[in-house]
């Protein structure tokens, strides 16, 4: 609100009526007008640059201002053509470079809207999630934990509700929040009623009303910013900065010898010189090297995002290439998450259940027989407690049955549906489920009397149950009970099912509940549920053992049925191991270093075991992507290469840890997304590659022309027209090539290798530029010693050196092999730059009025003939020389 009331001391009705709001939400209507009145939920960021001012920025490049500058001075001493056209090329250049900046910012800006922050609120007495900025006052917020709260709102529920509040008031530990009224004055830290934006609920589960938003929150107050995108070089480009700082030192040697060759010996003007001079910094000094690779990046991104692949980070799009070892989750992420309970076991008797997904239809079968559950004593309680222990919902949307929560409670409401359970009874207390409890215990009325009803891991129940119910009969639960119930268990998990156990108890009621309630329970029995494995995810494993990359499974589930679904996934063989979260706790740490690039099955592992097979295989030497959904997942996130969040079961606190979220959870997705960064960075260092080797080659050239005693082989306008022809369309073509057909065969790059490989290096920056200068100078030499007016030498080097390079753009299809063998036309965008970069040079070559402004002459037959013939021989060279360096090469 924009006047401060002081929310936390007043009554929660009048908190409801000062805000024209109630428990049961917002209307539509009622959201539209507030946020016309109170604006987008957001803390208020610097503005992006306009176009316009982006625009004007390319100009203020130092290179280009002295070039300006020089060119200036041309016209005072009537070089008007030369000046004219020098500008002209200069703006187009600008022009292009102001597109590729422009682009790379709209991705970044768009990446940005894909993962804005999202808020589960009651609109219309329906829960629904929408986008954090659209969240107003008096809207109903529901919060979990894992949450991150995105408004400050008055607490009016709360389950054990706890929140991190130490990125605002400084506290260390979790706050219990809680209904009440607080006196005025009492401070931020101790509002135990208020929870704030920004803060992340860690414990428990509550609803809240929107006090506050943006900028009115206490999270605006002190005008900061959790959401802003941090700008961070990536290691690339200080590679590129390294690159760039080399070709310059290169450049400024050229000039100087060149222009002192040309001063003294060709008695060239002084104000030539130094325009021929900058002219050759501005097409050979690749100064926006960076941000090039920077929108190559971004652009990256977003073909990722488009796959269902949200990289947060630019620096991971360079990890993602480089990764050697994915440790998966296996619910919903390796498997469909469609999970269906078709088994269930009580004392001596197995229950089959019919029916498939989440369609609310199947029968319940003893031995084939059709039985009604809710006439028998322990299923009926079994049932009720699958529909009252549980936090999903179920929902017929467009025609499908969805399930609104946990792919696993869902399940058991389905199953309770089945049964004709359709009715809750009212929950009165509640341990809240966390990975490290493996439990959830909810207490509801029935009839009057209060029952407490447990569901989690089979040996969990078992571990905190004395009883065990028969028929309609309570007895004490013996060794030999507790020795078949882990058999079933055990025989159920060797089948690929996961499960869960059930147990009940009658309790006293009371205020307050605690995990010391959890005990003297009746144990009821275990339910199988099975997740099918998805196809595309065997496809996706495939895949991994072509490019290099190991696979491990981390599950909660029990350790026979994760050996069953990796079986079935094709993951795991028989020299492969499988370790259980108490396997892991008795060994060391160098125990779990030697043995863990072996293990292919994590089962009944926690968050915090997460953490140590990371470090494990880091401390081996691999380039570690981790999934993770829940809060406690966060630490592995962030220890491993790429943390990988969900997108749709993961809490706001795990994506916010994470380098990657998958909008569609799939594991599939992220061997996409491992193709994909190394199909971008393949990209980036074909451009690079081409780029280089031809700007290496336009340094080179000029210097050892000056040396051999030869006049300046290009005009300050030519060099500009070669960079702004070659380095402009062919070169960003390059950035969407197709990859090679043997990318992903080959292992895995290291972040720390170089750009280029020694073999790589001396293709590309000595022998290409080696090879081309000397056909160049030659055919140049040749023509000035045969007495060919040095306007027409020029004009037969010039356009030698244009279709060169545009046959090395073509090369450059594939570092490694001959561009044959990976398809010369199957860049169609390449090929349209190559032709419209042939046609620009033709229109110069056979427009008179562009022969003046360009110091040249309309080439003869023969010229075309030399030319060509230069061309080609130095694409032969390259081409060849990648089948001599890389014949061995995998």
């Amino acid at each position: 609100m924009s006047e401060y009331k002081p929310w936390h001391a007043l009554d929660i009705q009048e908190v409801f009526a000062t805000l024209g709001a109630s428990p049961q939400g917002l209307t539509r209507e009622e959201v539209e007008v507030r946020l016309k009145k109170y604006g987008p939920n957001v803390i208020k960021e610097e503005k992006r640059e306009s176009p316009a001012k982006l625009f004007v920025a390319q100009f203020l490049n130092p290179l280009i201002a002295l070039l300006l500058a020089a060119t200036a001075l041309s016209v005072f001493i009537g070089e008007i053509i030369d000046a004219i056209t020098i500008v002209a090329i200069v703006f187009a250049s600008t022009v292009l470079g102001f597109i590729q900046e422009y682009r790379a910012g709209k991705a970044v800006e768009a990446l940005k809207k894909l993962t804005t922050p999202t808020a589960r609120v009651i609109r219309e007495g329906k829960e629904t999630t929408v986008k954090a900025q659209d969240v107003v006052p008096g809207d109903i917020l529901v919060l979990s934990a894992g949450d991150k709260i995105v408004a400050d709102a008055r607490v009016f529920e709360a389950i054990n509700l706890k929140v991190d509040e130490s990125m605002l008031t400084g506290e260390s530990v979790p706050v219990e929040k809680r209904p009440g009224v607080l006196p005025e004055k009492t401070p931020l830290a101790e509002r135990y009623n208020m929870v704030f934006n920004g803060t992340v609920v860690t414990y428990g589960k509550g609803k809240a009303v929107v006090v506050a938003t943006g900028m009115s929150t206490e999270l605006g107050k002190i005008a900061s910013s959790l959401q802003r995108v941090e700008k961070e070089k990536t290691p690339l480009e200080k590679k590129m900065d390294s690159i760039g700082k080399a070709l310059t030192a290169l450049m400024l040697v050229v000039a100087s010898i060149v222009s002192f060759i040309g001063l003294v010996i060709w008695k060239y003007p002084l104000l030539d010189m130094i325009v021929w001079a900058v002219s050759l910094a501005v097409a050979a000094v690749p100064e926006a090297l960076p941000a090039v690779v920077t929108g190559a990046l971004a652009i990256g991104m977003y073909r990722m995002a488009k796959r269902n692949a949200i990289v947060r980070r630019l620096p991971a799009v360079e990890t993602l290439g480089s990764t050697t070892y994915i440790c998966s989750d296996k619910t919903g992420t390796m498997t469909k998450g469609e999970m269906t309970v078709k088994k269930i076991w009580i004392y001596d008797r197995e229950v089959e259940v019919t029916g498939v997904g989440y369609e609310p239809v199947g029968d319940f079968l003893i031995n084939g027989r059709k039985i009604n559950p809710l006439e028998d004593p322990v299923l009926s309680l079994l049932v009720h407690a699958a529909h009252n222990n549980n936090d999903s919902r179920l929902e017929r949307i467009e025609g499908r049955w969805l399930v609104i929560g946990d792919p696993t409670e869902g399940a058991l409401k389905v199953l309770a549906l089945k049964a004709g359970v359709n009715e809750g009874r009212k929950r009165v207390g509640e341990i809240p489920f966390s990975s490290e409890r493996k439990r959830m215990s909810t207490i509801h009325e029935i009839s009057g009397e209060y029952v407490l009803f447990m569901k989690g891991a089979p040996e969990i129940v078992l571990s905190l149950s004395t009883r065990i119910q028969i028929g309609g009969e309570v007895v004490e639960l013996t060794e030999n009970f507790r020795r078949r119930i882990i058999e079933v268990n055990e025989r159920y998990a060797s089948e690929g099912f996961r499960n869960l156990a059930f147990a009940y108890k009658y309790v006293d009621l009371k205020e307050k509940w605690s995990e010391s309630d959890e005990a003297d329970l009746i144990f009821l029995g275990i339910v199988g549920i099975i997740d099918p494995p998805r196809q595309e995810v065997m496809d996706a494993l495939k895949l991994c053992r072509r490019a290099g990359i190991k696979v491990s499974m981390i599950t909660g589930d029990h350790k026979l049925t994760a050996i069953a679904v990796a079986k079935q996934l094709g993951m795991f063989n028989d020299n492969d191991l499988a370790l259980t979260g108490r396997e892991l706790d008795e060994m060391s740490d160098e125990e779990l270093y030697r043995v863990v690039e072996d293990i292919r099955v994590y089962a009944r592992v926690s968050p915090e075991h997460k953490l140590r097979i990371v470090k494990a295989l880091k401390k081996r030497g691999h380039i570690v992507a981790m999934t993770g959904d829940g809060v406690n997942d966060a630490p592995a996130l962030k220890a491993a290469d790429i943390g990988v969040s969900m997108g749709i079961t993961g809490t706001e606190v795990a994506k916010e840890a994470s380098d990657m979220i998958l909008a569609d959870d799939n594991f599939a997705t992220i061997v996409e997304a491992i193709k994909l960064g190394r199909e971008i960075f393949e990209n980036i260092r074909k451009y690079l590659a081409y780029l280089l080797r031809c700007n290496i080659t336009e340094l080179v050239v000029p210097l050892v022309a000056s040396l051999s005693s030869l006049p300046l082989p290009f005009t300050a306008v030519q060099y500009l027209w070669i960079n702004l022809i070659t380095d402009g369309l062919p070169a960003i073509a390059l950035g969407v090539d197709p990859p090679d057909p043997d990318l992903l065969e080959r292992k895995p790059r290291r972040p720390t290798d170089p750009i280029f490989s020694r073999k790589e290096f001396f293709l590309f920056f000595i022998l290409t530029p080696i090879v081309a200068t000397t056909v160049l100078v030659y055919l140049f030499y040749n023509q000035i010693v045969g007495g060919v007016p040095v306007i027409e030498a020029r004009t037969t080097i010039f356009t030698t050196m244009i279709i060169t390079e545009l046959l090395l753009a073509l090369s450059t299809r594939s570092l490694r092999h001959p561009v044959v063998n990976v398809g010369i036309f199957k860049n169609k965008y390449l090929i349209i730059a190559i032709t419209t970069s042939m046609i620009l040079q033709l229109v110069i070559l056979y427009f008179p009025p562009a022969w003046e402004a360009f110091n040249i002459v309309q080439p003869k037959t023969v010229d075309w003939i030399v030319g060509i013939s230069a061309s080609l021989f130095v694409f032969l060279v390259v081409e060849a020389s990648k089948l001599l360096l890389f014949r061995r090469t995998s």
